[in-house]
């Protein structure tokens, strides 16, 4: 497991049962950021914790569920458990949290492709990313095959990146 989704399993197990449910029927409030969509209220209701967690990680990734699940505990009061979410979204993956940036601003896909070509993409994801028509198109898609990559895919990519857009590297890495 990764270390954000051991966390939000972590947080959610110290829950008791009523703060549990408390969070479930918080979590469909909150505001999502765009091209995000609700876990649905039925299936939502019926999950313990370490399914809650799944569908978390499965719905949001890792990094985006760790910063949900510190939100949801915030507006509950539960600031402890929340500030140690925090401390693992600080150490979140750079492809991670800049996820959003990098879709919009990344404009040599095809760069980083080439890169990324039979060391983490296959042939048919390659040919799928390509086939989309923009630029943030085609990182969404990329993105849509990050939740099965392990650190060493995620690293390649951020090499990838570093070497075809180098300056948008530092600016994101500064912010």
């Amino acid at each position: 497991m990764g270390q954000a989704r051991d966390a939000i399993l972590d947080a959610l197990e110290n829950l008791t049962p009523e703060e549990l449910k408390k969070f479930k029927m918080k979590l469909l409030s909150v505001p999502l950021r765009e091209g995000y969509g609700r876990i649905p209220r039925g299936p939502l209701q019926q999950m313990d914790a370490i399914d809650l967690t799944d569908k978390l990680v499965s719905f949001y990734l890792e990094a985006y569920g760790a910063e949900l699940t510190m939100t949801v505990l915030r507006d509950m009061g539960m600031q402890e458990l929340a500030e140690q979410l925090q401390t693992v979204i600080q150490r979140a993956h750079f492809v991670d949290r800049h996820r959003q940036a990098l879709i919009t601003r990344v404009t040599d896909v095809d760069g980083v492709l080439d890169a990324l070509f039979g060391s983490v993409l296959t042939e048919e994801q390659y040919q799928a990313v390509r086939a989309e028509t923009t630029n943030p198109n085609k990182m969404r898609r990329l993105f849509s095959f990050t939740p099965a990559w392990d650190l060493t895919c995620k690293d390649l990519l951020l090499k990838a990146l570093r070497e075809t857009l180098p300056f948008l590297v530092a600016d994101l890495e500064k912010s």
